[in-house]
């Protein structure tokens, strides 16, 4: 750990224990370095570490400043989720297409979206690379790049697995379609119709679609806000149950935002080991974390080549450029085999753009920049959440990624608020989105990695308002109704 990084988490503590408490003023720059020995850029590092974690901001001509930690807004987090313990088929194709199928226009705010304001991303450069590459392109790169997919990109991948600490071999990595597509070769290497797959309660949508497609079925086991799936309760699910997979996110869960300590994940690569049971683990978000230290995939911890870790750059870097890989484990193979059967191979000019981005570097900067803003929008989010949303609404407080999970008085409606925002140009992802069986109609999936947009502001409140209205409307009814 470098120096900055050890004065920072000095000072993360102080504010975690309340020493340091909400627009408490920290020590001048000159002063902290004279009082620690440590030079002036150390100090600056330490203080701008703090800034993209969301817990000090510059005040201009002012100095630096302890920030309310959003974890403390007076919000309480969401329940832990208690499915029935019962495997079952999907039906879900038709909610999505009904509730987010036709919400991708530009006049609409983005509340309900899945994907980050691409005004994060440096589309301007990534666009100007393709030019470059596509201009100097060898046409037999054309052919000898369907197979493996470019081999400067699976070699960055390759530096950015072994960057944390894992030894990942070339030969493992497979190039998709963006990740969607690599999880849904991934599920269907290690399965067949019929087959029971985990998944967390709640899950992302376009898993259940992928479970819905391939006609498997999905066993949801409980899952908390905070810490990722409950093992105890897997556990007892493995025991009287044969599955066949687990599709889980361990970092920034879609939709929870939830983030799963090593010591879970370790219990977690061990529990399957022992069943030996593959582990398809959807890590889109990786990049997106708030805290010193990047979270660690369930991949690092594996030894059996079970864990198949799918990524993809259009969550941090390049939305639209569906690019994404699978490293794939013992499966790998297997995986590769069937996308030259689907697809053949990935967009070759997207690859080789994003590959001569990663060579001439920015991309950590890139990342750096875009987890600051994250952050600064996770505190407007949250602000905007407490200020407009009615009494009794819970929130996720997410160590990362771009979503927030709201728990609503059971009195909204969700389905009823998204007709009613949708109707002001407004997108929201309804609770039912996310469940086996189309519950937790009070609950509702907000992206704020669009707070950076003038109508986000204007948006939350207008949600909260009929959030609000709602509430108001169902007490009224139900006075009328024992009058």
């Amino acid at each position: 750990m470098n120096l900055y990084e050890r004065y920072a988490d000095e000072i993360a503590e102080l504010i975690r224990s309340g020493m340091l408490r909400p627009g408490d003023r920290l020590s001048s720059v000159r002063a902290a370095s004279a009082a620690r020995g440590l030079s002036r850029t150390t100090i600056f590092e330490a203080y701008y570490l703090l800034e993209t974690r969301g817990l000090i901001e510059a005040r201009p001509r002012s100095g630096y400043y302890v920030k309310g930690d959003p974890a403390k807004a007076g919000l309480e987090a969401p329940d832990d989720s208690k499915p029935n313990g019962k495997a079952k088929f999907v039906d879900i194709g038709q909610l999505v297409f009904e509730l987010v199928g036709s919400l991708s226009r530009r006049e609409f705010v983005p509340l309900g979206s899945a994907f980050l304001s691409p005004t994060l991303c440096p589309l301007t450069r990534l666009a100007a690379h393709l030019g470059t590459e596509m201009r100097d392109f060898d046409p037999w790169r054309l052919v000898e790049d369907l197979a493996p997919g470019n081999e400067s990109l699976r070699r960055h991948i390759v530096l950015r697995y072994a960057m944390d600490g894992m030894v990942v071999a070339p030969t493992e990595v497979v190039l998709t379609n963006g990740a969607m597509e690599g999880l849904n070769l991934s599920l269907q290497a290690v399965t067949k119709p019929g087959d029971m797959v985990v998944v967390e309660s709640p899950t992302f949508y376009a898993a259940l679609q992928a479970l819905d497609r391939l006609r498997l079925r999905a066993l949801e086991v409980a899952t908390s806000p905070t810490w990722g799936i409950d093992i105890d309760a897997l556990s007892e699910a493995l025991k009287c149950q044969r599955v066949a997979a687990c599709w889980l996110m361990t970092n920034f869960q879609n939709p929870l935002g939830s983030l799963m300590p090593d010591d879970r994940k370790k219990a977690l690569v061990a529990l399957l080991a022992e069943h030996e049971i593959p582990l398809i683990e959807d890590d889109v978000y990786a990049e997106l974390y708030f805290g010193a230290k990047k979270p660690l995939p369930a991949k690092a911890l594996d030894s059996k080549g079970l864990v198949i870790h799918c990524g993809s750059f259009s969550k941090c870097l390049a939305p639209g450029y569906r690019v994404g890989w699978v490293a794939g484990g013992r499966f790998a193979g297997k995986i590769e085999q069937m996308r030259l059967m689907y697809t053949l191979s990935p967009a070759i000019p997207s690859e080789a753009a994003i590959a001569a981005y990663l060579d001439r570097g920015g991309y950590d900067r890139h990342l750096r920049r875009l987890r600051a803003a994250l952050t600064r929008y996770l505190a407007i989010a949250m602000e905007a959440v407490q200020t407009h949303f009615p009494p009794g609404t819970r929130v996720s407080v997410p160590q990362g990624g771009y979503l927030l999970w709201l728990e609503l008085p059971e009195s909204v409606d969700t389905i009823k608020l998204h007709a009613l925002a949708r109707e002001r140009c407004i997108s929201l992802a309804p609770g039912p989105l996310f469940f086996t069986d189309h519950r937790a109609r009070h609950c509702l999936r907000l992206n704020y990695g669009h707070a950076g947009d003038p109508r986000f502001a204007s948006a939350m409140q207008t949600v909260g308002q009929l959030a609000t209205a709602l509430t108001t409307t169902c007490a009224m009814n139900e006075t009328t109704a024992t009058a």
